[in-house]
């Protein structure tokens, strides 16, 4: 397999984004901080359907955050206006608090993209760290389990 040829394993969560006029530049290609967009989406309908969480509720009713602290991509292929580009969510590392995240974007087996983020679970009434409860902590587990570990 060439080093752009990607495959997802079986069970990863996928989603397909169809790329958008407001996702591009004037050349028609996606502007590099939409996707950060398209990766929080992606994220967030991973909790609530691969994982049968509602995202939502963490946020507002539990008032959990879950930002971003350290995020890469490397850019490999364009990607424009008119085509479906599909996101694929893997883990590498479930940490006390934090959750290791490659995405992937690929298109007809041919990646395009390749994200590696750290989100932190935070309380929203201290701006701290906390730890992840167990049954989120199974979910995660239990992904990474099904789908392996995600190579950088």
């Amino acid at each position: 397999m060439s080093q752009n040829q990607f495959v997802p394993p079986d069970g990863a969560f996928t989603k397909t984004v169809p790329i958008r006029f407001s996702h591009c530049d004037p050349a028609g290609v996606v502007y590099f901080p939409n996707y950060f967009d398209m990766f929080n989406g992606l994220i967030e309908d991973w909790y609530t359907e691969q994982l049968g969480v509602d995202y939502s509720k963490l946020i507002i009713s539990d008032r959990h955050g879950f930002p971003y602290v350290h995020i890469e991509t490397d850019f490999k292929i364009p990607s424009r206006m008119g085509e479906h580009l599909d996101l694929t969510l893997l883990l590498t590392r479930i940490g006390r608090s934090s959750l290791s995240v490659v995405i992937v974007g690929h298109l007809g087996g041919v990646e395009r993209l390749r994200a590696r983020l750290v989100t932190a679970m935070t309380s929203l009434e201290t701006q701290r760290a906390i730890e992840l409860p167990q049954a989120l902590r199974q979910k995660f587990e239990d992904y990474l389990r099904r789908t392996g570990p995600a190579q950088g």
